[in-house]
Protein backbone atom coordinates (compact mmCIF):
# COMPACT_ATOMS: atom_id res chain seq x y z
CA UNK A 1 0.00 0.00 0.00
CA UNK A 2 1.43 3.26 -1.03
CA UNK A 3 3.48 2.02 -3.38
CA UNK A 4 4.07 4.49 -6.12
CA UNK A 5 3.49 7.53 -4.26
CA UNK A 6 5.90 9.94 -4.33
CA UNK A 7 6.27 11.11 -1.20
CA UNK A 8 8.52 14.15 -1.91
CA UNK A 9 5.93 15.75 -3.95
CA UNK A 10 3.49 15.51 -1.15
CA UNK A 11 6.02 17.35 1.04
CA UNK A 12 6.33 19.97 -1.88
CA UNK A 13 2.93 20.89 -2.17
CA UNK A 14 2.33 21.50 1.62
CA UNK A 15 1.82 24.79 2.07
CA UNK A 16 4.38 26.59 3.83
CA UNK A 17 2.78 27.20 7.32
CA UNK A 18 2.18 23.09 7.47
CA UNK A 19 5.85 22.92 6.67
CA UNK A 20 7.43 25.15 8.88
CA UNK A 21 4.83 24.12 11.77
CA UNK A 22 6.09 20.07 11.16
CA UNK A 23 9.94 21.33 11.67
CA UNK A 24 9.63 23.40 14.68
CA UNK A 25 7.46 21.12 16.65
CA UNK A 26 9.91 17.97 15.67
CA UNK A 27 13.16 20.41 16.27
CA UNK A 28 14.43 19.86 12.64
CA UNK A 29 13.70 23.84 12.05
CA UNK A 30 17.27 25.61 11.50
CA UNK A 31 17.47 28.76 13.45
CA UNK A 32 19.76 31.98 11.78
CA UNK A 33 20.27 34.58 14.20
CA UNK A 34 21.43 38.07 12.32
CA UNK A 35 23.92 39.94 14.73
CA UNK A 36 25.63 37.83 17.63
CA UNK A 37 26.21 41.08 19.77
CA UNK A 38 23.70 41.46 23.51
CA UNK A 39 20.35 40.29 21.72
CA UNK A 40 21.37 37.47 19.33
CA UNK A 41 24.39 35.34 20.88
CA UNK A 42 21.71 34.79 24.46
CA UNK A 43 18.56 34.03 21.60
CA UNK A 44 21.42 31.44 19.30
CA UNK A 45 22.43 30.16 22.71
CA UNK A 46 18.94 29.13 23.99
CA UNK A 47 17.47 27.51 20.50
CA UNK A 48 21.03 25.59 20.15
CA UNK A 49 20.90 24.47 24.14
CA UNK A 50 16.93 23.64 23.41
CA UNK A 51 18.41 21.20 20.43
CA UNK A 52 17.48 23.50 16.91
CA UNK A 53 20.79 23.53 14.99
CA UNK A 54 21.40 27.42 15.10
CA UNK A 55 24.18 29.37 12.64
CA UNK A 56 24.76 32.88 13.53
CA UNK A 57 25.63 35.09 10.80
CA UNK A 58 27.80 38.42 11.43
CA UNK A 59 29.67 40.33 9.53
CA UNK A 60 32.67 40.88 11.67
CA UNK A 61 34.75 38.59 11.34
CA UNK A 62 36.96 38.57 14.41
CA UNK A 63 33.72 38.17 16.22
CA UNK A 64 32.67 34.95 14.07
CA UNK A 65 36.18 33.49 14.32
CA UNK A 66 36.14 34.24 18.40
CA UNK A 67 32.74 32.60 18.80
CA UNK A 68 34.11 29.50 16.86
CA UNK A 69 36.89 29.33 18.57
CA UNK A 70 35.08 28.97 22.20
CA UNK A 71 35.35 32.27 23.27
CA UNK A 72 32.10 34.16 24.69
CA UNK A 73 32.11 37.74 24.64
CA UNK A 74 28.73 38.43 26.50
CA UNK A 75 28.85 38.50 30.00
CA UNK A 76 25.07 37.30 30.96
CA UNK A 77 25.93 33.94 28.55
CA UNK A 78 27.03 31.10 31.08
CA UNK A 79 30.78 29.83 29.54
CA UNK A 80 29.93 26.45 30.28
CA UNK A 81 26.27 26.57 28.58
CA UNK A 82 28.03 28.07 25.53
CA UNK A 83 30.96 25.92 25.49
CA UNK A 84 28.23 23.16 25.45
CA UNK A 85 26.14 23.95 22.77
CA UNK A 86 29.60 24.54 20.89
CA UNK A 87 30.94 21.38 21.12
CA UNK A 88 27.55 20.04 20.63
CA UNK A 89 26.97 20.77 16.99
CA UNK A 90 24.24 23.19 17.88
CA UNK A 91 25.58 25.89 17.09
CA UNK A 92 28.41 27.75 14.72
CA UNK A 93 28.82 31.31 13.51
CA UNK A 94 29.67 32.34 9.89
CA UNK A 95 30.00 35.74 7.74
CA UNK A 96 28.63 33.40 4.38
CA UNK A 97 24.84 34.92 4.06
CA UNK A 98 24.59 32.30 1.36
CA UNK A 99 23.87 29.77 3.96
CA UNK A 100 20.85 31.36 4.76
CA UNK A 101 19.14 29.45 2.20
CA UNK A 102 19.37 26.25 4.77
CA UNK A 103 17.46 28.49 7.49
CA UNK A 104 13.42 27.91 8.39
CA UNK A 105 13.27 30.93 11.30
CA UNK A 106 15.48 34.06 11.44
CA UNK A 107 15.74 36.44 13.85
CA UNK A 108 17.11 40.04 12.96
CA UNK A 109 18.88 41.03 15.22
CA UNK A 110 20.83 43.97 14.42
CA UNK A 111 21.91 47.89 16.06
CA UNK A 112 19.49 50.29 15.19
CA UNK A 113 21.29 53.27 16.08
CA UNK A 114 20.34 57.50 15.50
CA UNK A 115 22.39 59.31 13.01
CA UNK A 116 24.12 62.90 14.03
CA UNK A 117 20.38 64.38 13.68
CA UNK A 118 18.77 62.44 15.66
CA UNK A 119 17.03 60.50 12.71
CA UNK A 120 16.80 56.36 12.68
CA UNK A 121 19.53 54.85 11.04
CA UNK A 122 18.01 51.63 9.89
CA UNK A 123 20.34 50.93 7.15
CA UNK A 124 21.73 47.71 9.41
CA UNK A 125 18.21 46.26 8.73
CA UNK A 126 17.86 47.07 5.42
CA UNK A 127 21.35 45.49 4.63
CA UNK A 128 20.56 42.00 6.75
CA UNK A 129 17.49 41.64 5.01
CA UNK A 130 19.06 42.72 1.36
CA UNK A 131 21.56 39.62 2.22
CA UNK A 132 18.90 37.06 3.67
CA UNK A 133 16.13 37.75 0.21
CA UNK A 134 17.87 35.97 -2.22
CA UNK A 135 17.74 32.66 -0.37
CA UNK A 136 14.21 33.15 0.50
CA UNK A 137 12.11 30.28 -0.08
CA UNK A 138 8.53 28.22 1.05
CA UNK A 139 8.10 27.38 4.84
CA UNK A 140 10.19 30.49 5.96
CA UNK A 141 9.73 32.62 8.84
CA UNK A 142 11.55 35.99 9.71
CA UNK A 143 11.08 37.68 12.93
CA UNK A 144 12.82 41.09 13.39
CA UNK A 145 13.75 42.00 16.80
CA UNK A 146 15.61 45.11 16.77
CA UNK A 147 14.02 48.37 18.07
CA UNK A 148 12.13 50.16 15.42
CA UNK A 149 9.55 52.58 14.38
CA UNK A 150 6.22 51.28 13.87
CA UNK A 151 5.73 50.55 10.60
CA UNK A 152 9.41 49.27 10.35
CA UNK A 153 8.49 45.74 9.69
CA UNK A 154 6.21 46.28 7.08
CA UNK A 155 8.76 49.04 5.08
CA UNK A 156 11.71 47.28 5.30
CA UNK A 157 11.27 43.57 5.60
CA UNK A 158 8.14 42.93 4.09
CA UNK A 159 8.80 44.97 1.41
CA UNK A 160 12.04 43.66 0.48
CA UNK A 161 11.30 39.98 0.77
CA UNK A 162 7.95 41.22 -1.39
CA UNK A 163 10.47 42.26 -4.34
CA UNK A 164 11.75 38.48 -4.21
CA UNK A 165 8.86 36.43 -3.45
CA UNK A 166 7.14 38.07 -6.63
CA UNK A 167 9.75 36.37 -9.09
CA UNK A 168 9.76 32.92 -7.05
CA UNK A 169 5.53 32.75 -7.00
CA UNK A 170 5.82 33.01 -3.05
CA UNK A 171 2.75 34.55 -1.10
CA UNK A 172 3.11 35.96 2.10
CA UNK A 173 1.38 34.79 4.95
CA UNK A 174 1.08 31.28 2.97
CA UNK A 175 4.76 30.36 2.06
CA UNK A 176 6.64 32.49 3.74
CA UNK A 177 5.74 34.53 7.26
CA UNK A 178 7.10 38.18 8.98
CA UNK A 179 6.63 39.27 12.40
CA UNK A 180 8.01 41.06 15.03
CA UNK A 181 8.82 40.56 18.52
CA UNK A 182 11.40 43.35 20.29
CA UNK A 183 14.05 41.85 22.44
CA UNK A 184 13.92 42.87 26.50
CA UNK A 185 17.70 42.16 27.77
CA UNK A 186 18.47 43.90 30.57
CA UNK A 187 22.52 43.24 31.22
CA UNK A 188 23.40 42.44 34.30
CA UNK A 189 20.21 40.99 35.28
CA UNK A 190 20.48 37.84 36.98
CA UNK A 191 16.50 37.31 37.94
CA UNK A 192 15.60 38.16 34.25
CA UNK A 193 16.64 36.30 30.98
CA UNK A 194 15.84 35.63 27.59
CA UNK A 195 13.68 32.40 28.89
CA UNK A 196 11.53 33.85 31.65
CA UNK A 197 11.40 37.53 30.27
CA UNK A 198 7.86 37.77 28.59
CA UNK A 199 7.68 38.47 24.96
CA UNK A 200 5.47 40.45 22.67
CA UNK A 201 5.18 39.41 19.21
CA UNK A 202 3.08 40.86 16.04
CA UNK A 203 2.61 38.73 13.16
CA UNK A 204 1.79 40.50 9.68
CA UNK A 205 -0.54 37.94 8.99
CA UNK A 206 -2.93 35.45 10.96
CA UNK A 207 -0.70 32.87 10.21
CA UNK A 208 2.81 34.80 10.78
CA UNK A 209 2.12 35.43 14.02
CA UNK A 210 0.62 31.99 15.03
CA UNK A 211 3.79 30.38 13.47
CA UNK A 212 6.15 33.34 15.20
CA UNK A 213 4.33 32.99 18.61
CA UNK A 214 5.35 28.74 18.31
CA UNK A 215 8.90 29.89 17.23
CA UNK A 216 9.57 31.68 20.54
CA UNK A 217 7.40 29.68 22.81
CA UNK A 218 10.15 26.81 22.28
CA UNK A 219 12.44 28.65 24.32
CA UNK A 220 10.44 31.26 25.85
CA UNK A 221 7.63 30.87 28.62
CA UNK A 222 5.39 33.39 28.10
CA UNK A 223 4.72 34.91 24.61
CA UNK A 224 1.91 37.70 24.27
CA UNK A 225 0.51 38.14 21.31
CA UNK A 226 -0.82 41.30 19.54
CA UNK A 227 -2.45 42.28 16.39
CA UNK A 228 -0.38 43.88 14.51
CA UNK A 229 3.30 44.63 14.34
CA UNK A 230 2.65 48.40 14.70
CA UNK A 231 1.10 47.77 18.08
CA UNK A 232 4.45 45.54 18.85
CA UNK A 233 6.91 48.14 17.65
CA UNK A 234 4.77 51.02 19.46
CA UNK A 235 5.01 48.70 22.80
CA UNK A 236 9.00 48.32 22.76
CA UNK A 237 9.16 52.23 22.43
CA UNK A 238 6.29 52.44 25.08
CA UNK A 239 8.14 50.54 27.47
CA UNK A 240 11.57 52.28 26.89
CA UNK A 241 10.27 55.99 26.91
CA UNK A 242 8.72 55.23 30.03
CA UNK A 243 11.46 55.03 31.85
CA UNK A 244 13.11 57.79 30.35
CA UNK A 245 10.63 59.96 30.81
CA UNK A 246 10.70 59.17 34.80
CA UNK A 247 14.36 59.26 34.55
CA UNK A 248 14.63 62.66 33.63
CA UNK A 249 11.92 63.82 35.84
CA UNK A 250 14.29 62.36 38.64
CA UNK A 251 17.30 63.90 36.78
CA UNK A 252 15.59 67.46 37.20
CA UNK A 253 14.19 66.88 41.13
CA UNK A 254 17.92 66.18 41.79
CA UNK A 255 19.28 69.08 40.08
CA UNK A 256 16.11 71.12 41.87
CA UNK A 257 17.61 70.17 45.35
CA UNK A 258 20.72 71.43 44.54
CA UNK A 259 19.58 74.23 43.78
CA UNK A 260 17.37 74.96 46.92
CA UNK A 261 19.77 73.27 49.24
CA UNK A 262 18.92 71.18 52.61
CA UNK A 263 16.97 68.82 50.57
CA UNK A 264 18.45 65.59 49.50
CA UNK A 265 16.62 63.79 46.29
CA UNK A 266 17.53 60.28 47.73
CA UNK A 267 16.09 61.01 50.92
CA UNK A 268 12.91 61.97 48.98
CA UNK A 269 12.47 59.20 46.91
CA UNK A 270 13.18 56.81 50.16
CA UNK A 271 10.52 58.38 51.76
CA UNK A 272 7.99 58.35 48.93
CA UNK A 273 9.12 54.04 48.28
CA UNK A 274 7.04 53.71 51.66
CA UNK A 275 4.15 54.61 49.78
CA UNK A 276 2.83 50.89 48.76
CA UNK A 277 0.53 52.35 45.64
CA UNK A 278 0.52 54.25 43.31
CA UNK A 279 4.41 55.51 43.04
CA UNK A 280 7.66 53.63 41.97
CA UNK A 281 10.94 54.69 42.45
CA UNK A 282 13.33 55.86 39.85
CA UNK A 283 16.88 57.15 40.59
CA UNK A 284 18.70 59.77 39.51
CA UNK A 285 22.46 59.35 38.08
CA UNK A 286 24.98 61.09 35.03
CA UNK A 287 22.98 60.17 32.13
CA UNK A 288 21.50 57.24 30.26
CA UNK A 289 23.37 54.56 28.36
CA UNK A 290 22.74 51.02 26.71
CA UNK A 291 21.72 50.82 23.53
CA UNK A 292 17.13 51.73 23.88
CA UNK A 293 16.30 54.17 26.26
CA UNK A 294 18.84 56.79 24.72
CA UNK A 295 17.82 56.16 20.91
CA UNK A 296 14.36 55.34 21.58
CA UNK A 297 12.76 58.61 22.51
CA UNK A 298 14.22 59.52 18.91
CA UNK A 299 12.98 56.91 16.94
CA UNK A 300 9.42 58.11 18.20
CA UNK A 301 10.09 61.86 17.63
CA UNK A 302 10.97 60.92 14.27
CA UNK A 303 7.76 58.90 13.64
CA UNK A 304 5.61 61.14 15.20
CA UNK A 305 6.49 64.28 12.52
CA UNK A 306 5.56 61.94 9.79
CA UNK A 307 2.27 63.09 11.29
CA UNK A 308 2.48 66.37 12.15
CA UNK A 309 2.78 65.80 15.72
CA UNK A 310 5.34 66.64 18.16
CA UNK A 311 6.56 64.65 21.04
CA UNK A 312 7.43 67.43 22.91
CA UNK A 313 7.62 66.09 26.33
CA UNK A 314 9.02 63.11 25.26
CA UNK A 315 11.45 65.06 23.52
CA UNK A 316 12.53 67.17 26.11
CA UNK A 317 13.03 64.68 29.27
CA UNK A 318 15.38 63.00 26.53
CA UNK A 319 17.51 66.42 26.54
CA UNK A 320 17.26 66.45 29.86
CA UNK A 321 18.99 63.01 29.80
CA UNK A 322 21.79 64.40 27.65
CA UNK A 323 22.00 67.08 29.63
CA UNK A 324 22.77 64.83 33.08
CA UNK A 325 27.35 64.86 31.91
CA UNK A 326 27.12 68.30 31.90
CA UNK A 327 26.15 68.81 34.61
CA UNK A 328 28.66 66.65 36.26
CA UNK A 329 31.25 68.48 34.70
CA UNK A 330 29.91 71.55 36.31
CA UNK A 331 29.82 69.84 39.51
CA UNK A 332 33.78 68.72 38.52
CA UNK A 333 34.82 71.84 37.29
CA UNK A 334 33.53 73.75 40.74
CA UNK A 335 35.33 71.50 43.20
CA UNK A 336 38.78 72.39 40.57
CA UNK A 337 38.13 75.62 41.08
CA UNK A 338 38.66 75.43 45.05
CA UNK A 339 42.16 73.62 44.41
CA UNK A 340 44.58 76.68 42.89
CA UNK A 341 45.70 74.39 40.36
CA UNK A 342 45.98 75.10 36.62
CA UNK A 343 43.52 72.75 35.01
CA UNK A 344 46.57 71.02 33.13
CA UNK A 345 47.72 69.82 36.69
CA UNK A 346 44.18 68.48 37.84
CA UNK A 347 44.16 64.43 38.07
CA UNK A 348 40.74 63.04 38.33
CA UNK A 349 39.93 59.66 38.52
CA UNK A 350 36.95 57.63 37.34
CA UNK A 351 35.14 55.33 39.56
CA UNK A 352 33.01 52.78 36.88
CA UNK A 353 33.01 53.75 32.57
CA UNK A 354 29.85 50.97 31.75
CA UNK A 355 26.38 52.19 31.25
CA UNK A 356 25.16 50.25 34.32
CA UNK A 357 26.51 48.22 37.81
CA UNK A 358 28.20 45.35 37.22
CA UNK A 359 27.89 44.88 33.44
CA UNK A 360 30.73 45.53 30.73
CA UNK A 361 28.69 47.21 28.13
CA UNK A 362 30.02 50.68 27.16
CA UNK A 363 27.38 51.87 24.55
CA UNK A 364 26.27 55.12 25.32
CA UNK A 365 27.89 54.81 28.51
CA UNK A 366 27.42 58.66 30.34
CA UNK A 367 30.79 58.05 32.40
CA UNK A 368 32.41 58.20 28.22
CA UNK A 369 31.34 61.31 27.63
CA UNK A 370 31.98 62.93 31.13
CA UNK A 371 35.22 61.89 30.20
CA UNK A 372 34.76 63.36 26.74
CA UNK A 373 34.35 67.00 28.21
CA UNK A 374 37.16 66.91 30.97
CA UNK A 375 39.83 65.79 27.56
CA UNK A 376 37.46 69.13 25.88
CA UNK A 377 37.89 71.02 29.12
CA UNK A 378 41.46 70.66 29.10
CA UNK A 379 41.89 68.41 32.23
CA UNK A 380 44.55 65.54 30.25
CA UNK A 381 45.30 63.61 33.75
CA UNK A 382 42.23 60.92 33.78
CA UNK A 383 42.63 57.79 35.27
CA UNK A 384 39.71 55.45 35.77
CA UNK A 385 39.25 52.46 37.41
CA UNK A 386 36.43 49.43 36.36
CA UNK A 387 36.85 45.68 37.11
CA UNK A 388 34.46 45.11 33.56
CA UNK A 389 36.07 47.08 31.12
CA UNK A 390 39.88 46.86 30.62
CA UNK A 391 40.31 49.56 28.01
CA UNK A 392 38.09 53.50 26.69
CA UNK A 393 38.97 54.92 23.59
CA UNK A 394 37.58 58.41 23.07
CA UNK A 395 37.50 59.08 19.09
CA UNK A 396 35.13 62.06 18.78
CA UNK A 397 36.23 65.67 17.15
CA UNK A 398 40.00 66.11 17.81
CA UNK A 399 40.22 63.36 20.74
CA UNK A 400 42.09 60.36 20.48
CA UNK A 401 42.43 59.33 23.66
CA UNK A 402 42.94 55.49 24.92
CA UNK A 403 42.44 55.18 28.32
CA UNK A 404 43.22 51.81 30.31
CA UNK A 405 41.52 50.60 33.62
CA UNK A 406 43.77 51.20 36.73
CA UNK A 407 43.30 48.92 40.24
CA UNK A 408 42.08 51.11 42.93
CA UNK A 409 45.71 51.64 45.41
CA UNK A 410 46.87 53.52 47.89
CA UNK A 411 48.87 55.37 46.00
CA UNK A 412 46.06 55.72 42.89
CA UNK A 413 43.52 57.49 45.28
CA UNK A 414 46.03 59.99 46.74
CA UNK A 415 47.23 61.09 43.28
CA UNK A 416 43.61 61.96 42.95
CA UNK A 417 42.94 65.52 43.45
CA UNK A 418 39.42 64.47 42.63
CA UNK A 419 37.65 61.22 42.86
CA UNK A 420 34.34 60.74 40.35
CA UNK A 421 31.56 57.56 40.95
CA UNK A 422 30.05 57.33 37.74
CA UNK A 423 29.35 53.49 38.19
CA UNK A 424 28.49 52.21 41.04
CA UNK A 425 29.83 48.72 40.94
CA UNK A 426 29.73 45.91 43.63
CA UNK A 427 33.28 45.49 43.72
CA UNK A 428 34.33 48.47 44.88
CA UNK A 429 35.31 49.32 48.59
CA UNK A 430 33.12 51.81 49.34
CA UNK A 431 34.48 52.35 52.77
CA UNK A 432 38.39 52.35 52.13
CA UNK A 433 38.02 54.93 49.20
CA UNK A 434 36.15 57.06 50.98
CA UNK A 435 38.49 56.72 54.15
CA UNK A 436 41.55 57.93 51.56
CA UNK A 437 39.74 60.21 49.10
CA UNK A 438 40.18 63.57 49.16
CA UNK A 439 37.29 64.82 47.42
CA UNK A 440 34.84 62.61 46.20
CA UNK A 441 31.59 63.40 43.63
CA UNK A 442 29.17 60.98 44.20
CA UNK A 443 26.95 60.42 41.21
CA UNK A 444 25.12 57.20 42.11
CA UNK A 445 24.61 57.84 45.95
CA UNK A 446 27.11 54.85 46.17
CA UNK A 447 28.56 55.93 49.59
CA UNK A 448 25.58 56.11 51.12
CA UNK A 449 26.77 53.59 53.77
CA UNK A 450 30.09 55.07 54.59
CA UNK A 451 30.91 56.60 57.85
CA UNK A 452 29.07 59.61 59.18
CA UNK A 453 32.92 61.60 59.74
CA UNK A 454 33.46 60.70 56.15
CA UNK A 455 30.34 62.94 54.28
CA UNK A 456 31.75 65.69 54.56
CA UNK A 457 34.50 64.95 51.73
CA UNK A 458 31.89 63.67 49.46
CA UNK A 459 29.98 65.95 47.21
CA UNK A 460 26.40 63.79 46.53
CA UNK A 461 24.84 64.83 43.05
CA UNK A 462 21.15 65.58 43.98
CA UNK A 463 22.19 65.39 47.86
CA UNK A 464 20.69 69.17 48.33
CA UNK A 465 24.70 70.00 49.41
Amino acid sequence: MGAGIDHSSVVVNRNGAELLESTISNKTAKIGIVGLGYVGLPLAVEYASAGYRTIGFDVNDQRVRDLNNGINHIQDIDNELFSSVLGSGNFSATTNFSLSAEIDVFFICVPTPVHDHKNPDDSLIRSAIKSLSPQLRKGQLYILKSTVYPGATESLIVTELERVAKSEALELGKDYFVAFSPERIDPGNSSFNTSNTPVVVGGVSSACLDLASLALKVIVDHVHPVSSPRVAEMEKLLENIFRSVNIAFVNEMARLCDRVGGISIWEVIEAASTKPFGYMPFFPGPGLGGHCIPVDPYYLSWFARKYDFETSFITLSARINEDMPFYVLEAIISRVAQLSKPLSDVCISILGVSFKKDVDDLRHSPAVRVIELLLEKGITHIHYSDPYVSAVKIQKNELNVELTSENITDGSIERADIMVLLTDHSDFDYDDIASKAKTIIDTRNAFKNVSEHLRNKIYLIGGGG
